[in-house]
């Protein structure tokens, strides 16, 4: 598997992340490799981010805006040592992982998904 990866909202290259349709209304986020502190790799249930499409009811973290994400059942939470935690839901989450490994050497773990 290639150390790249790119999805209609999320890109991963040798830079860092892009998070397209992030900010409101349409603006995008970039995180550097060495920005990222860890990484939790979570299931997406009915509470827990699926039917959330943009946004967030919990304050600490933001769903950037993803139609299918009410189709998806994993995602991943970005720890950047900030207030805010960006929650993504890739559409290949195996490839998304084994670029953020190659990439950054911040734990990625199995954690309980945050309620938004």
């Amino acid at each position: 598997m290639s150390a790249e990866y790119v999805d209609p909202r999320i890109e991963a290259t040798a830079e860092g992340l892009r998070i397209r349709h992030y900010y409101l209304p349409f603006g995008d986020k970039r995180v550097r490799w060495e920005e990222i502190r860890a990484v939790g790799r979570v299931e997406v249930g009915a509470l827990h981010g699926r039917l959330r499409i943009w946004g967030t009811a919990n304050p600490r973290y933001w769903a950037n805006l993803d139609p299918g994400r009410p189709r998806k059942k994993v995602g991943f939470v970005l720890d950047l040592g900030r207030g805010v935690r960006p929650f993504l839901t890739p559409d290949e989450p195996e490839a998304f992982e084994v670029a953020l490994r190659a990439h950054t050497e911040a734990p990625v773990e199995e954690r309980p998904a945050p309620i938004l």
